[in-house]
């Protein structure tokens, strides 16, 4: 009898070290976003993993300090690098954080390896933005032997264009002029990579045009957690029973969820509400998040009567903002397409809450809501659109019904971390060989 095949090799414990300043790091909130949940699914396999990350929260603006005993209740190491503080995520503040970030690590890096407190690492993943960390990740990865990880999380400097003065033709002239230093840079760490990841097709395809199929390349969205979310959606029942007072189906509840900043389609949720409740359309648009624009969303929403009306509920913590969700109808993904956003994190979360995706956004997205018929879209910019888009679904509950299965199996085929960073992580695990 022939001999049984081998069982296959399981990959040999890599030395892996993170390198992003901005994802929050335990005991900062749950859940896990990708660097996180990357640290766990690697060191789970085995592998010796330290994140390295800033001592100024991004999202709190406030300083961090890494919690006691974290290797032991996570598996893998945090190690914080000083930088100055900043407020606003787009200011020189920012940028000069930035630059003290890639200095120190670079320097505390080294350090660490020649005095025997790391090993030397056999992985370096380094998120852009910013450029800084990545530039010394990979000048670390060339003096160390590394293999150097480039992970896409958003398009720099492209983001950047539409913050510049002027008309657009004016922009098209200034974009090269102010933000041609930083295109060559990140040109640079993509052709010097030795492998790309990203959080979207969109994003891989703008920075790997033009470069060889031989480049290694993956992509994982940041993606969502399902497990949070109830099993059995609210409204998946919301088909009222004939007679009387029950043939009137329930209030439709909405919410928008995340920055409250220019980037977002804000100004038109107050002046659709108001279109809805002038159509007797019962709704509520919740509004969870905090930023430079609540207090104007706020007033606009004052004084709202009729059918349909606005919530502000301010930043919630993630057992709030689970709650909110998981008693909400439809998600309303408000950004504007020239953000460059190609699958904004709240996408994710609404799919994970088996929610109707009623979204601005052209392209990847659109694609995958359209694929798993899991909502609508509306046309940024216009009340009217986003009235309309929210009415249809109110009017119609076996229609949001079946957008709302949609959801959930969006939610499992492209951002159920529980999957999609198992896959991210087999994908690293070939890169060293």
């Amino acid at each position: 009898m022939p001999s049984p095949a081998p069982e296959p090799l399981a990959p040999r414990p890599l030395s892996v070290w993170l390198v992003n300043p901005f994802d929050d790091i335990p005991g900062e909130g749950l859940p896990p976003l990708r660097y996180w949940t990357l640290a766990r699914v690697l060191a789970a396999r085995g592998h010796d993993v330290t994140w390295w990350t800033a001592t100024w929260s991004h999202r709190r603006k406030a300083p961090r300090t890494a919690p006691l005993g974290l290797r032991e209740d996570e598996g893998f190491s945090v190690r914080l690098v000083a930088v100055r503080p900043y407020e606003k995520n787009v200011s020189l503040a920012r940028l000069a954080s930035h630059r003290a970030f890639g200095r120190t690590f670079e320097r505390l890096a080294n350090e660490s390896v020649s005095t025997g407190q790391l090993e030397r690492p056999d992985l370096i993943i380094a998120s852009l933005p910013p450029l800084e960390g990545p530039e010394a990740a990979l000048r670390l990865a060339r003096r160390l032997d590394a293999t150097f990880v480039l992970d896409v999380q958003d398009l720099w400097p492209e983001t950047f264009e539409r913050l510049l003065p002027g008309p657009p033709f004016l922009k098209r002239l200034l974009a090269p002029l102010l933000l041609g230093g930083m295109r060559a840079r990140r040109e640079a760490l993509v052709a010097a990579a030795d492998a790309v990841s990203a959080t979207t097709h969109t994003y891989a395809d703008v920075v790997l045009r033009g470069v060889g199929e031989s480049k290694p390349r993956h992509v994982c969205t940041v993606g969502a957690y399902p497990q949070e979310f109830p099993d059995d959606p609210r409204s998946v029942n919301r088909v009222p029973l004939p007679g009387g007072a029950a043939d009137v189906a329930p209030a439709l509840e909405c919410v928008y969820a995340g920055s409250l900043e220019a980037s977002q389609d804000l100004e038109i949720i107050p002046a659709a509400a108001r279109l809805l409740a002038g159509e007797g359309v019962r709704a509520t648009i919740h509004v969870a998040g905090t930023g430079s624009r609540e207090a104007a969303l706020a007033r606009a929403a004052e004084g709202g009567e009729g059918s349909c009306r606005v919530q502000l509920h301010g930043l919630l913590d993630r057992a709030g903002y689970v709650s909110l969700l998981s008693r909400c109808d439809v998600g309303l993904v408000c950004v504007k397409p020239e953000s460059l956003v190609a699958i904004p994190n709240k996408a994710g979360d609404f799919a994970a809450a088996g929610l109707a995706i009623v979204s601005s956004l052209p392209g990847e997205l659109e694609s995958l809501i359209e694929e798993n018929d899991a909502g609508v879209r509306y046309t940024a910019g216009d009340p009217v659109s986003l009235a309309r888009a929210i009415a249809a679904l109110a009017s119609d509950p076996r229609r949001l019904a079946a957008c709302r299965a949609g959801a959930r199996r969006l939610a499992a085929a492209a951002f159920d971390r529980e999957r999609t960073y198992q896959r991210f992580a087999d994908w690293l695990e070939t890169l060293p060989d």
